[in-house]
């Protein structure tokens, strides 16, 4: 049965609700790629599907707006996987499972996608009206934005004729996106060697942090599992000799990490977890405001692998405690922006090899290859290896923007008040296709989402219906 069948705009939530019926998280995009073309095949529209899975559909303009200039309508169509620890739901081969709560919709256990399926739901109910008055759209879907913006990067742009875009990725009402940050993926390698080691084994675990967004929520002092990990395993060493056996963490280099975990064979167990507790009731009172829920545990384990040597111990702990995370440089030209960051979202062992995955985002290209630099120097200083990937540029501020302008106006006519005008410390995809376009008028909007990337992602109806509003007010005043 339908749960958002009867909520307005009816189309938009509808569409919500049938992409969410199939699995599309990053990197498993066919799926939800194909059924859009099918989507337009079924409608006669002009849909090129690249053999990345990038979707473009065209309409032709409505009656009286034949001479009006294009415009681009564009969202991605990938979206974070996560899941609280008891839900059993395989999110590669099965949908979500929608609720509504009031004004809210979310996914029971998991994260709902509403970033950026509100921004597929909106262009497929512009696609499937044909009462709206609008010039001629070009809707551009991406795969794969959520794991350095792949999509957008591959993109063969030049069947795109417009050269205005609303982009349908922002996630706060009022606020329009003008300007994002660059960014680079780093990936470093350590070299694992094992050894027997006679102690006890336990598994030491944080978790309950409250995570978020690397870029749009970097600058709320939220902490990083990994870099907590880091730190506790520093402390430990003076209290007991210990060896690393696991080591399990994040999967997106985007997410601040919520949950991480380290199996260790400690020499003085009794010591070792006495000294853990006092380190938890310490944690709570300094993470009272950012992570009221986090907790660290130590409890008795069993593992099937060898202990890594003293080695490869003290330097994956250095490089857990030394690596930076977080806020590195504020803008000086914009009081509250985040010019510089890097966040360590990604952590993983295999028998012989620890890889940690990191995103460095700044609006200034010489910073970014400062920090590059120091997490480099680290890493090879600690007998490892680091590769970049995923390069892309920011998106400059453009400051005649007819665009912009015409949305502004829209916005007071309707709130009665003026929207935000920003730049953010984030990717988002704008800056790769404004590269590739040259003279695109770029605005980023969208309804409000809160908890996005997290299994508490939420959407308010209100906004959407406010937003839907919006666009197709700018759309009608677009001849």
């Amino acid at each position: 049965m339908a749960v958002l069948s009867q909520i307005e705009p009816q189309r938009v939530f509808h569409f919500f609700e049938e992409i969410s019926a199939i699995p599309r998280g990053s990197r498993h995009t066919r799926a939800i790629s194909d059924w859009l073309a099918a989507f337009a095949e079924k409608r006669n529209l002009r849909v090129i599907q690249d053999k990345t899975g990038n979707i473009i559909i065209f309409k032709k303009a409505s009656t009286g707006y034949e001479q009006a200039a294009p415009v681009i309508l564009q969202g991605h169509m990938d979206m974070v996987c996560d899941k609280v620890p008891s839900c059993t739901k395989d999110m590669e081969r099965e949908g979500l499972d929608l609720v509504r709560d009031g004004d809210t919709i979310y996914a029971k256990g998991t994260t709902l996608g509403g970033d950026d399926g509100i921004a597929v739901a909106m262009g497929l109910a512009l696609l499937d009206d044909d009462e709206i008055p609008h010039p001629p759209l070009e809707i551009v879907y991406t795969i794969d934005e959520e794991i350095g913006m792949v999509g957008a990067a591959a993109l063969d742009v030049s069947p795109l004729k417009g050269r205005r875009m609303i982009n349908l990725d922002s996630e706060d009402e009022g606020i329009f996106t003008v300007s994002c940050a660059g960014g680079v993926d780093l990936l470093c390698h350590f070299p694992v060697s094992r050894e027997a080691y006679e102690g006890t084994p336990l598994l030491l675990d944080v978790k309950g942090l409250t995570g978020g967004h690397s870029g749009s929520e970097i600058n709320k002092g939220r902490n990083n599992a990994h870099l907590l990990l880091g730190r506790i395993l520093t402390g430990l060493r003076r209290v007991t000799d210990y060896r690393l056996v696991t080591l399990a963490g994040g999967s997106k280099d985007n997410a601040i990490t919520p949950n991480a975990s380290a199996g260790i064979v400690v020499k003085d167990a009794e010591a070792a977890t006495a000294w853990v507790q006092s380190f938890e009731k310490l944690l709570k009172e300094e993470c009272r405001v950012t992570d009221p829920q986090v907790e660290v545990t130590l409890e008795p384990a069993s593992f099937e692998e060898l202990p890594m040597d003293e080695k490869t111990t003290n330097h994956i702990r250095a490089f857990l405690t030394c690596v930076p995370q977080g806020v590195q440089v504020m803008s000086a030209e914009m009081p509250g922006l985040v010019q510089t960051s890097l966040n360590f979202g990604i952590l993983k062992l295999e028998k012989d090899e620890m890889t940690g995955g990191l995103l460095v985002r700044s609006s200034v290209d010489s910073q970014k290859e400062m920090l590059v630099d120091r997490v480099e120097t680290l890493v090879t200083a600690l007998g490892g290896t680091m590769e970049r990937s995923g390069d892309y540029p920011g998106w400059t501020y453009e400051p005649k923007s007819p665009l912009r302008d015409l949305l502004v106006e829209v916005y007071r006519e309707q709130y009665g008040k003026g929207p935000v005008v920003e730049a953010i410390h984030a990717g988002v995809e704008c800056g790769l296709l404004a590269h590739k376009l040259p003279g695109l008028d770029c605005v980023s909007l969208g309804p409000t989402l809160t908890g996005v990337h997290t299994p508490k992602e939420k959407m308010s109806i209100a906004s959407v219906q406010r937003t839907w509003k919006l666009l197709l007010e700018t759309l009608k005043r677009m001849k």
